[in-house]
């Protein structure tokens, strides 16, 4: 699938990933709040994680390549 046809997953907090990646990405998810250490919610403006295999995660900005690329597949 496009981003354009994945951004509503994203939203909808699913994760996907690009098929085309042959690293260790396991898959990106938009995250719009966190929580501090006694459990209260943050409310932050809206960003990428991507989950990486043995590194855990990082920020994610999809380059345009990414936005252009139509090998997005939803992770379960």
């Amino acid at each position: 699938m496009n981003f354009e046809t994945a951004l509503p997953l994203l939203k909808a907090g699913k994760k996907i990933v690009r098929s085309g990646w042959e690293g260790g990405e396991d898959y990106i998810k938009l995250f719009n709040q966190i929580f501090d250490s006694s459990g209260n919610q943050i409310e932050v403006t809206p960003y990428f994680l991507i989950k990486v295999k043995g590194e855990g995660f990082s920020m994610f900005s999809p380059t345009p390549c990414d936005v252009l690329a139509e090998d997005w597949v939803l992770v379960e």
